[in-house]
């Protein structure tokens, strides 16, 4: 992995260019951006933009988002974002000067949920080696 100008890391995957790592970068960028300042629908308060695969000829964008709350929560936020979808590309033209802006896919992101599974797993593990230890140190 090597570090881009925007601070993130540009993973090295087969038939990914450089550009289109820069586009899908400088994509959610704009995109958390716009979450934050320009749509004000309530079902996307907490969500934010994870990550943004650019296809290789620039026609779509896959974008993942992650959201805090309930898996109702979460879904009610992808249909918030499929329908600002058309201000969200107008607002990346404007601002990108791209000679095509990607047409934007929303997909939930489920990294944050997962991890949080796997903590909660070690956790129990730990609690329940240490169980045993203590059922040990008593005989």
């Amino acid at each position: 992995m090597r570090a881009n100008p925007l601070g993130a890391t540009v993973p090295q995957q087969p038939g990914m260019s450089r550009r289109l790592h820069r586009v899908g970068d400088l994509i959610r960028s704009e995109l958390s951006t716009l979450f934050l300042n320009s749509l004000r629908d309530p079902r996307v308060k907490l969500a934010s933009v994870s990550r943004v695969e650019v296809s290789s000829d620039l026609r779509w964008a896959k974008v993942r988002v992650s959201v805090l709350g309930s898996e109702q929560d979460r879904e009610l936020c992808i249909l918030a974002l499929e329908g600002a979808r058309g201000f969200l590309r107008s607002r990346l033209a404007a601002s990108l000067h791209l000679r095509a802006v990607p047409e934007l896919r929303f997909e939930l992101d489920r990294g944050a949920e997962y991890s949080e599974k796997i903590t909660r797993l070690l956790k129990d593990s730990e609690l329940l080696e240490d169980d045993l230890l203590l059922e040990d140190g008593d005989d």
